[in-house]
């Protein structure tokens, strides 16, 4: 299965954003990729704070109808980074799972959210829920960013049976040893395939570490994107998975 991380430029331009990232999503799955992950709230850059009432929407909302079409008309099922969902009183940093028909097949709310040099967790509401989701190539699990220091998360992933991890992020350069251990550690821990999407460059003085990544269930890097805005793509097997996990059986031996 070939899968494509593609890395944005951080820009509060959330008009420009969308018409940027339908190309590149449409470019990826015109070189075959038939799984496209895109990064944390690419429409108003994270960062942008000050931006975050004008870019919230509903879910499903005029950003998710727009992707759903698309990953309909390129049959390909597509994880849609993540944009700012308002539900009542509540703003939640909100990601969505397409299916290649464009349905939406699932919704995962940011659980684990930065207070860190962060307006994050003063803004938005956390989510409540773990999400994994059948797919006809294997489950997977839907993650975002900050989530990534939070191993009980992932393992809560992997009883509910997720063999492949996806990530959407907006994870800074200063700690861009912390994205590359900490996606390597879930991966290796959870004998899952890692997709993590990033932002690049650079938004209200906050440098991106780009670098998005796949990774497969041993923790070798398949593919990374570099600092510029680009993609991560590679064939992985889920397969290599399951021989993996029969193989080497890490899970089973757990006793908590």
């Amino acid at each position: 299965m070939d899968v494509a991380a593609v890395q944005l430029p951080a820009k509060n331009a959330p008009n420009e954003n969308l018409d940027r990232a339908v190309s590149r999503i449409r470019d990826a799955a015109d070189a075959g990729a038939e799984l496209v992950v895109l990064p944390e709230l690419w429409p108003v850059g994270y960062f942008a704070f000050d931006g975050y009432d004008d870019a919230t929407e509903s879910v499903p909302g005029e950003t998710t109808d727009r992707l759903g079409v698309l990953a309909d008309d390129l049959s390909i099922y597509l994880h849609g980074g993540s944009v700012l969902e308002r539900e009542g009183d509540g703003l939640y940093n909100t990601s969505p799972f397409f299916g290649p028909d464009g349905d939406l097949l699932a919704t995962y709310r940011k659980m684990h959210l930065f207070g860190y040099e962060s307006e994050e967790a003063r803004r938005l509401t956390p989510g409540s829920d773990a999400c994994a989701v059948e797919t006809e190539f294997g489950t997977v699990g839907l993650t975002t960013c900050y989530d990534l220091r939070f191993p009980a998360l992932y393992r809560s992933l992997v009883d509910k049976g997720v063999e492949m991890l996806l990530v959407t992020s907006a994870w800074p350069l200063e700690r861009l040893d912390h994205w590359h251990l900490f996606a390597r550690t879930r991966a290796i821990e959870s004998q899952s395939i890692l997709v993590a999407a990033n932002l690049a460059g650079s938004i209200e003085g906050v440098d991106l570490a780009g670098e998005s990544v796949v990774i497969d269930s041993w923790g070798v890097e398949r593919a990374n994107a570099g600092r510029a805005p680009g993609t991560a793509r590679a064939e992985i097997d889920l397969d290599a998975v399951r021989d993996a996990r029969a193989t080497f059986p890490v899970l089973e031996d757990r006793q908590l």
